[in-house]
């Protein structure tokens, strides 16, 4: 892999990997968008348009293609969990070979459905913090200050090139507790979101007791599981985050779109289970979020 330019795959070029994608191609990085025919077409002619508070507004010409044909240095997925296993369709094994892949999706369960999928990869657990949209194929909003990416693994160079594209990038040892810290905090920004349909600034405030009830289960469980959570930490990021910040499951019901929840509601509960941790509240908002959405956890 080369240390500054490596070669990038994109298996989903939405709000979050049209931005990753976008930024390392306006960096000079070969970039391939995987995609529906329709998204891949638009791309090839009219490239990522991104709209960023923070790196401004550029459009970046990068490649696309309904499936992987060669072999590239790294490979991020970046579709949602409801989506995963018909988009990894697009990406054959022996195409991929031994690549580095890097999924940047909510929940703990995806990383053993990649892993038995590309047994020769190098699979490198990774967790985004970001507000992204995509607005039509190849149109990125980008709303967040920030969009920083926490990897768990020795890949230093990577990580280097990463950062020169202006992404965060931070590096982690224990991949359990990397994935728990970003739910202690997903969970109950996409639930309380989504359940009360507001925003970040109104939850921390006219939500902010059942907020806190819902981080004392959370962070519960997190540090069942193994992670060093705690409810202080996660409340300081809630109450640092942008007034108008939505999470992604509040979009996707806005829109109508399958929901995140077995992946993030479902993860929290499956994990309070086995751990013996109760949690009332968590499973209350689950709840109300499915039937509203007329899902299944």
């Amino acid at each position: 892999m080369s240390t500054s330019h490596p070669t990038v795959a994109v298996l989903g070029p939405g709000g979050i990997g049209g931005l990753v994608g976008g930024l390392l191609a306006r960096d000079g990085h070969r970039v391939v968008c995987l995609a529906g025919a329709e998204t891949a077409a638009v791309l090839r002619r009219d490239g990522l348009r991104i709209e960023s508070t923070p790196y401004g507004e550029f459009t970046a010409a990068v490649e696309a293609d309904t499936r992987l044909r060669e072999p590239v240095d790294v490979l991020f997925v970046t579709v949602k969990q409801t989506a995963l296993v018909a988009a990894l369709g697009r990406v054959p094994p022996h195409v991929l070979g031994d690549a580095i892949v890097i999924p940047l999706l909510n929940g703990l369960d995806h990383l053993a459905v990649i892993r038995e999928r590309y047994p020769k990869a190098r699979v490198v657990a990774g967790t985004i913090r970001v507000e992204a949209t995509r607005t039509a194929p190849g149109r990125i909003v980008h709303t967040s200050p920030f969009a920083d990416i926490e990897l768990a693994g020795r890949v230093s160079e990577l990580a280097d090139s990463l950062r020169l594209s202006g992404l965060g990038v931070s590096l982690r040892d224990d991949e359990s507790a990397m994935l728990w810290d970003k739910l202690a905090f997903l969970a109950p920004f996409a639930l309380l979101t989504t359940c009360h349909r507001t925003d970040v600034g109104t939850v921390r405030t006219d939500h902010r007791a059942e907020l806190l009830a819902a981080l004392d289960e959370i962070t519960a469980v997190a540090q069942a599981a193994g992670a060093a959570a705690s409810s202080d930490a996660v409340l300081s990021f809630f109450d640092r985050a942008p007034q108008t910040m939505k999470s992604s499951m509040q979009r996707d019901a806005e829109a109508g779109r399958p929901l995140e929840l077995d992946a993030i509601g479902g993860a929290v509960l499956r994990a309070a289970s086995a751990h013996g941790v109760d949690t009332p509240v968590t499973a209350r908002l689950v709840a109300q979020v499915a039937r509203t959405a007329h899902q299944e956890v």
